[in-house]
């Protein structure tokens, strides 16, 4: 017998707007909806998936017939009201569109997925993807195993602990592969990272100095060094390294480089990450403002490997010679 978890499931349409809407919360790693429901009071969904590419206004027959491209996520912030513009379009009309947020971890992405009994969805679940898409794309809360998505992804997981999925172990995505896009350059992600430099400079500086405030107040000097860490924070004997992050989304993954990972590792080292979420970003400024934020402090933090996802390799060349030109 199979266990289940709860699931909330969401149809994407297939506007530009809903498409970039789709990219951009792929890459900050966050998905909202314009209301809560009283079905979400106390849903602690451990999952997500998002679909696209199959149209919901049909009967369910002619739906359970069809196929779509699934995206699957791990659910790693569950339901929280955001307070600040994140996603393009509430970015143009400055303005919170989408307040019901939850993070998401993305683990596979699924194409020509069949949405009837040959698939790996229950007829509740794919149901559920349906009446989402005629729900103006609000979540569709459904218990159901993971595993079959799981196993169709190729993602090894303890199938009596179906819930704890290995990070390291998992494909992930990222919004370059929303069906139909061209692929363009490969570009880093997560909540670290922010693609426009004036906005990235802004929510960064905000994170350090909400970091700082903090630690001052704990009788810390502390030190700007951005490499190897961000700040050093000094008390009488005690040294103390901290690694910062801000960003507009949930706090569901953060970027990190080979360095700093190594630094956290490092025994002869005291870490600290602090991650800033939920940050308010005025662009009508100059240089850009930013405020606010919710905080998760890690203490004496030390990166485990299931909780990394390699994205670049470093490749050595064979011994053998090769050809020149």
């Amino acid at each position: 017998m199979m266990v289940n978890s709860q699931f909330v499931m969401v149809h994407v349409g297939q506007s530009t707007e809903a498409q970039r809407n789709l990219v951009h919360g792929i890459e900050t790693r966050s998905w909202g909806f314009p209301e809560s429901k009283p079905e979400y009071a106390g849903a602690q969904p451990k999952f997500a998936v998002l679909a696209t590419g199959a149209s919901p206004r049909v009967q369910l027959d002619q739906w359970l017939a069809g196929t779509a491209t699934l995206y699957l996520f791990e659910v790693r912030k569950g339901f929280y009201t955001g307070h600040a513009p994140h996603w393009p379009d509430e970015e143009a009309e400055a303005r919170v569109k989408y307040p019901l947020r939850f993070g998401i971890e993305p683990l596979a992405v699924l194409q020509n997925v069949p949405l009837g009994p040959a698939g790996p969805l229950t007829e509740a679940g794919s149901d559920a993807i349906r009446r989402s898409g005629t729900d103006r794309g609000m979540g569709k809360l459904v218990d159901m195993p993971v595993l079959p998505l799981l196993d169709l992804a190729g993602i090894p997981v303890d199938t009596t602990a179906p819930e704890k999925v290995p990070l390291d172990k998992s494909p992930g995505f990222t919004g370059d592969q929303v069906a139909g896009k061209k692929k363009p350059q490969r570009r880093r992600r997560g909540a670290g990272y922010i693609s426009d430099p004036k906005k990235r400079k802004a929510i960064e500086l905000h994170a350090e100095n909400l970091a700082i405030a903090h630690y001052e107040s704990q009788g810390w000097t502390v030190e700007r060094l951005g490499k190897p860490y961000d700040l050093r924070c000094t008390r009488g004997t005690e040294e103390r390294h901290v690694e910062v992050k801000g960003t507009t989304g949930a706090p569901t993954s953060v970027e990190l480089t080979i360095n700093e990972v190594l630094h956290a590792r490092d025994k002869d080292n005291t870490v600290d990450l602090y991650v800033v979420s939920d940050i308010a970003l005025d662009m009508q400024t100059e240089p850009y403002t930013a405020s606010g934020g919710e905080v998760s402090h890690y203490r004496d933090w030390e990166p485990a490997e299931e909780d990394l996802r390699p994205r670049r390799y470093e490749y050595r060349l064979p011994l053998s010679s090769g050809s020149t030109q």
